[in-house]
């Protein structure tokens, strides 16, 4: 990204006045740059002072509301603050778009590496560190759903009333709603879709221990240690919300890969051996967790039910020139996979 592209992202004089105001450092803004990460917000990464920033906004057109987004993010970070949860540490938040045309937010970098892709040395050579870096991921939602989300002042941050009951309708209308999009042929070759549907409303769990939910939690949305296989930050909190906690541990089985490795629809990374099964993670999410896991296959349904339907979103939109059709055809194949899977946990060919 060229400083014309940064410019129209940030105007710094506006930045430093800000920062000013909020007491952060002196002097100009220097080293900044885009930096990877994020999948509804960007990230940027500048000096000031002596000290090291990372700067996280909506982009310029984004496709939900971006500054909605944003200040939910921060507000969860200021939450976690005194907790145990591994997260970036927010320094300060900008509630209002009169600043950079949107609302922000500005963290400390996290020194940790990310697992997606192909992993990096010392990583990549140890099995048994790759073992443990997947019960880090499980113990990391573990943790999370430990905070009580009242005393962190997170009691209004969703809806708790229903949340299990409102699911799988909320999520058959999204799959409805794509009719809309011309051209789209439909979903009738993904399988169980109905019967997947059907399982969910009658093996829902009666009742649920609320907690805080990150929403989208998978190995491409946490960072580890770059000496070690511990989480040095949980990262990407658009999705967060309150409800059934369980629900994270569910998306995480939805999209961990089998032993032989990654499929379409799970989020795995090179090398893959060595890393627990799901079992082992559901296993080391119990030891760590107040909450009955006997019942999770329905939490990991779920997980292949929602992400299946999310995914199936940018397929219909790719018919109507609204995603390129590449994207669109991958990510149709993993709505399938992840509805193979959903029916492999449902007649226990995949066993938790």
């Amino acid at each position: 990204m060229d400083a014309n592209e940064i410019a129209a992202l940030v105007d710094e004089r506006a930045l430093v006045a800000w920062l000013d105001a909020e007491g952060l450092g002196e002097g100009p803004l220097t080293e900044m740059r885009r930096i990877a990460g994020g999948t509804q917000n960007l990230l940027l990464f500048f000096r000031r002072g002596g000290r090291s920033y990372v700067l996280r906004r909506p982009p310029r057109h984004s496709v939900m509301n971006g500054n909605d987004i944003s200040r939910r993010e921060a507000r969860v970070l200021a939450a976690l603050a005194e907790t145990d949860v591994p997260h970036p540490r927010l320094i300060a938040a900008c509630a209002s778009d009169d600043v950079l045309g949107c609302a922000f937010y500005v963290m400390e970098p996290v020194d940790g590496i990310n697992a997606a892709g192909t992993l990096p040395e010392p990583h990549a050579c140890d099995a048994a560190m790759r073992h443990r870096m997947g019960l880090e991921l499980a113990g990391g939602i573990a943790t999370l759903g430990e905070v009580d989300l009242f005393a962190v002042g997170l009691g209004d941050f969703g809806k708790l009333d229903g949340f299990l009951e409102r699911q799988v309708g909320r999520w058959r209308r999204q799959l409805e709603s794509y009719s809309s999009y011309e051209g789209w042929p439909g979903y009738g070759d993904i399988p169980g879709v109905d019967d997947v549907g059907r399982w969910l409303e009658e093996h829902r769990p009666s009742t649920f221990d609320p907690g805080i939910i990150h929403g989208d939690y998978h190995l491409s949305n946490v960072m580890f240690r770059p000496d070690g296989p511990e989480l040095a930050a949980i990262v990407d909190w658009e999705l967060a919300t309150i409800g059934d906690p369980l629900t994270d541990l569910g998306w995480l089985l939805a999209t961990w890969p089998e032993p032989s490795g990654p499929t379409p629809g799970t989020v795995g990374t090179e090398p893959w051996d060595g890393f627990p099964t799901a079992r082992e993670l559901v296993a080391h999410y119990a030891a760590r967790s107040r909450r009955d896991t006997s019942g999770v296959a329905w939490h990991a349904v779920l997980g292949c039910y929602k992400l299946g339907i999310l995914q199936e979103g940018t397929h219909a939109r790719a018919f109507a020139g609204k995603a390129g059709m590449d994207v669109g055809l991958r990510l149709h194949n993993a709505t399938i996979g992840l509805f193979e899977r959903a029916l492999g946990f449902i007649d226990g060919g995949l066993r938790l």
